[in-house]
């Protein structure tokens, strides 16, 4: 290997570590260099990097960030069912708390040659999550989707809930109920999504009745926990397994759903309708 970085680099003359960079994947090359380190692989008769041949497998990648939400493989289960109708295979890869990163999945994605790669909840949905994969998708012109958030300067195709609309029939059919002092529970600071339930019912829930909170059963039980304890008589959650955690805080409580505290999700996950009570979701 280091013996073919030096050829290369002496070959178009640059530097090795320019090279690598171009054999790596790896962003901030010029599209002139990648193809000037390309065409002297080809002169010299070294074999090209597998993610480098040019030939695209039938296979498109679906990243999603966990399992253990229903919604998830409910998703995948749609999604591989609709790629296999146009002849093409997903490869399922899911991240992991000290595991796999999303970034690490591109790259393996990238040398497998696969044909696409669809995105849910995943780092794009973070302000201030590293969103150079997604560039390096971008710069290799490889076709790529995201559901329910977007880096919207790389102009990628994106299917998106109307966040807006949803926390506002949740938040409207608790004060059609009665409820007066109801509570959010929402997902991180800087997810997207999150913020964009919160912007539209900003000016109707009391600010110190706003609970952030990553996305779990238990982040779910904690932040309701703090709401019940503030009074509150109605929460909304931003997805269903924060709604199952807050059902779980108001019975800890000594309270009971709905007769105490009423209860919304959001994802309208099909395990909801099994729950006691069935959850009020927010499709």
């Amino acid at each position: 290997m280091t013996r073919r970085l030096g050829d290369v680099a002496k070959k178009v003359g640059m530097s090795e570590a320019t090279v690598s960079r171009v054999l790596n994947g790896k962003p901030g090359v010029s599209e002139a260099t990648r193809e000037a380190v390309l065409t002297a692989l080809d002169v010299l008769g070294y074999e090209r990097p597998t993610q480098l041949r040019g030939t695209r497998a039938r296979l498109v990648g679906l990243v999603l960030p966990e399992l253990q939400n229903p919604i998830f493989p409910a998703f995948a289960e749609v999604v591989g069912g609709a790629l296999a109708q146009q002849g093409f295979t997903s490869v399922l890869c899911t991240r992991t708390v000290g595991g796999v990163s999303e970034a690490d999945y591109v790259s393996l994605l990238l040398q497998q040659q696969v044909s696409g790669v669809v995105f849910a909840g995943g780092h794009y949905a973070q302000a201030d999550a590293s969103h150079e994969h997604y560039e390096l998708l971008y710069e290799r012109g490889l076709p790529t989707v995201l559901v329910n958030a977007a880096v919207e300067h790389l102009g990628f195709p994106q299917v998106s809930a109307d966040d807006v609309v949803a926390a506002e029939i949740a938040l409207g059919h608790l004060r059609s109920l009665g409820h007066e002092r109801v509570g959010l529970v929402l997902g991180p600071r800087d997810h997207v999504p999150s913020r964009r339930k919160l912007a539209a019912v900003a000016g109707l829930v009391d600010p110190a009745l706003v609970e952030h909170s990553m996305y779990s059963l238990e982040g779910g039980h904690a932040a309701a926990g703090r709401l019940v304890a503030k009074g509150v008589t109605g929460i909304v959650c931003a997805s269903d397994m924060l709604a199952l955690g807050a059902v779980r805080a108001v019975r800890r409580a000594g309270m009971s759903v709905p007769e105490d505290v009423s209860v919304v999700g959001f994802d309208d996950s099909a395990q909801m309708n099994c729950t006691d009570p069935p959850l009020t979701t927010v499709r």
